[in-house]
């Protein structure tokens, strides 16, 4: 055989082969890759999309705890000022209780302190009377002098 002819041979091998491979081989092969690089694409943008969703989910997450805390804190206070205004009204309800056991003390030490003078001019009505007796050395009769008691007892 000839150098020519089989070159020219292999030329024409290589030709069928180059014709085979592009119609047939690579056709499937690239399709695959496209394939391929479409799934890495898709799973990129969908990891993308997620943290941004994680995102978005961690800052709804954090809004939701400020406000949970700044309604603790409001719930707080609210129980801190009702606790205060109870203590309040049961320190006005003791003060009005406490006055009005003063005022009712002093009430009856009043009449108590009246009724002591009364008795004690009674007393003192009685021995100026006895005194009286013994100076007269006769009887007084109360009943007789019943004015001039009484007004010894204003007197006095």
């Amino acid at each position: 055989m000839n150098l020519n002819a089989t070159l020219l041979a292999q030329i024409v091998v290589f030709a069928i082969l180059w014709w085979f491979t592009m119609k047939f081989v690579w056709p499937p092969i690239t399709k695959a890759l496209d394939d391929r690089a479409k799934k890495v694409a898709d799973g990129l943008a969908a990891a993308d999309k997620a943290k941004l969703e994680l995102q978005s989910a961690n800052k709804r997450v954090e809004e939701q705890l400020v406000q949970s805390r700044n309604e603790t804190a409001k719930l707080l206070a609210d129980a801190e000022k009702r606790a205060q205004a109870i203590v309040d009204e049961a320190k006005r309800r003791a003060e009005d209780e406490g006055a009005k056991i003063v005022a009712a003390a002093k009430a009856e030490a009043e009449q108590q302190s009246i009724q002591a003078r009364e008795t004690l001019r009674s007393q003192v009505a009685a021995l100026a009377v006895k005194g009286a007796e013994q100076i007269l050395k006769r009887e007084v009769n109360a009943g007789v002098h019943a004015e001039l008691l009484t007004r010894l007892k204003t007197e006095l």
